[in-house]
């Protein structure tokens, strides 16, 4: 398990990364890219590395292999429940339908400004970032990613931390992809339609990256024992904003 976990992180990973239309919709993998589909991927590879973290035998892997359970329980609800919401808006969960929709035009909708706000919540929260964790730090009592591997090195260390670069840039290129699809190209675009939204891909990338950095230096690490309520803030933003969805179209 120990030695077969970096392996089977990074495939998952970089499956469900591969899935997420960057800058065109309509790819050859498009069919199968299915927002529950990437969900699934990313709860096996965080199950793995848990499962990782307990094999070692070492306090430090089971505090954080218990802390990333306890994490999950509240991150992958919120996650589906946004999935939920953009389901309901776009009528389908395969995401270049959901790119399409929002592209189209659906208005400002309060539904889609809470989604928002809750998966960048869960982004930060699945990526260890500050002010949920950070991954640069070896302090034994806040540490939960670097916990479950603190025993890695090597190669298989390398494997990991590519895996990490991967699911950070997929949870960027999520967001943009749903939230900010101006740029994308359509289904069946010519080369210089697909270059064009590929430049503008790598520009929302760099946004991304100055944004994130700019968040990071301006907050401080929150204690483990809130990491509940900042994830469980984002939990009951996806249900109120599935909930106004229904309200919405129940007064209509």
């Amino acid at each position: 398990m120990f030695r077969t976990t970096p392996y089977v992180v990074l495939a998952a990973t970089w499956v469900a990364a591969a899935l997420i239309p960057t800058f065109a919709t309509g790819l050859l993998f498009s069919w199968s890219a299915d927002l529950i589909a990437i969900v699934a991927l990313l709860g096996s590879a965080r199950f793995f590395l848990a499962l990782a973290g307990l094999d070692v035998g070492t306090s430090f892997g089971g505090l954080g292999a218990s802390r990333e359970a306890m994490f999950a329980s509240l991150a992958e609800p919120a996650m589906i429940v946004i999935v939920f919401s953009l389901a309901l808006i776009a009528g389908s969960t395969q995401l270049s339908t959901v790119a399409a929709a929002m592209t189209s035009g659906v208005g400002l909708r309060v539904t889609l400004g809470m989604a928002l706000i809750a998966l960048v919540i869960v982004a930060i929260a699945e990526n260890g970032r500050i002010p949920v964790d950070n991954p640069a730090t070896h302090l034994e009592l806040t540490m939960v990613h670097e916990a479950m591997i603190l025993e890695y090195s090597g190669r298989h260390l390398a494997v990991i931390e590519l895996a990490s670069m991967l699911k950070l840039t997929l949870y960027v290129s999520l967001i943009v992809c749903v939230f900010v699809p101006w740029g994308i190209a359509i289904a069946d675009a010519g080369v210089g339609d697909r270059l064009a939204g590929a430049a503008f891909y790598v520009a929302k990338l760099g946004v991304a990256g100055v944004l994130l950095g700019v968040f990071e230096t301006s907050i401080a690490k929150m204690r483990v024992f809130r990491v509940p309520d900042f994830l469980g803030a984002a939990l009951m933003l996806g249900f109120l904003g599935a909930l106004l969805l229904f309200v919405s179209r129940t007064l209509k």
